[in-house]
């Protein structure tokens, strides 16, 4: 028991060093873009108000460095170049960090990383990874069109035609998700940290199939050569550490309920 508490008091003080470092700015004002497009990372709720993941972690990268956030909306196609030319200093909305974009902007460090898993029923035994399924005309996988389950469908199980007829639309993953428990549907895809928590409170109605079908990090966008950057950095590393981004995890990809 000693032990196990000397290694909680060492984990309790590196988590309040990495706070230390995150700098004090002053009250700097910082205009952050965001699209309202992507949930649960950014969206407008049933009252119209802007909600999601990002916010919340904007809310504390705030906190932690002592700025003033207001944020501008735009669309995607626009977001990077808009960013890029310095009209704002962050951009959010879930952005794949890649080495083609690194050439217009600067990106956080990722705050989260995305791997795609396949949910099926407990008791489904006719295929067991994404060839096997791929491979039977006969079965159907549910997604929301122009998410990033909807495109690993397409592309990554089937043969690339949005318009498969195996894919079977909804408007929600709840419904989605119901019709695979209903038999209506065979396959769904999520988010690995929402795929875990559905397949463990599920009681084994439902399981995990195959490899990870793609793995993303996301991060904040900059203009080039800002210096909010190591700040933001010194941030996220503070809420890694002490369990904020774990936390922001489960509220958003576990618990809340989307058109509650």
């Amino acid at each position: 028991m000693k032990h196990l508490s000397l290694i909680a008091a060492a984990a309790a003080l590196a988590a309040s060093a990495a706070f230390a470092e995150a700098p004090d700015l002053g009250g700097r004002e910082v205009t952050v873009v965001t699209e309202n497009a992507y949930p649960p990372l950014q969206f407008l709720d049933a009252s119209g108000a802007a909600i999601g993941w990002e916010y919340d972690g904007m809310a504390e990268i705030a906190k932690r460095l002592n700025i003033v956030v207001t944020y501008q909306n735009t669309s995607w196609d626009a977001m990077i170049p808009a960013v890029s030319e310095g009209q704002y200093d962050i951009g959010m909305t879930g952005i794949t960090i890649k080495d083609e974009r690194k050439e217009k902007v600067d990106f956080s460090d990722p705050y989260m990383r995305s791997e795609m898993l396949m949910i099926v029923r407990g008791d489904e035994e006719r295929f067991t990874d994404a060839a096997s399924f791929g491979a039977n005309a006969d079965l159907l996988i549910s997604a929301q069109p122009g998410t990033s389950p909807f495109y690993a469908a397409i592309y990554e199980i089937l043969d690339g035609n949005e318009d498969n007829p195996r894919v079977v639309k909804f408007e929600t993953f709840g419904a989605g998700l119901e019709a695979l428990k209903a038999g209506d549907v065979d396959l769904t895809l999520s988010d690995s940290t929402a795929a875990n928590g559905i397949v463990a409170a599920s009681d084994g109605g439902l399981k995990i199939i195959g490899a990870p079908l793609a793995s993303e990090d996301f991060g904040f966008i900059f203009p080039k050569g800002s210096d909010l950057v190591g700040p933001v950095n010194a941030a996220i590393a503070d809420m890694k550490a002490d369990g904020t981004i774990e936390a922001l995890n489960k509220k958003w990809f576990l618990d809340y309920k989307m058109g509650e």
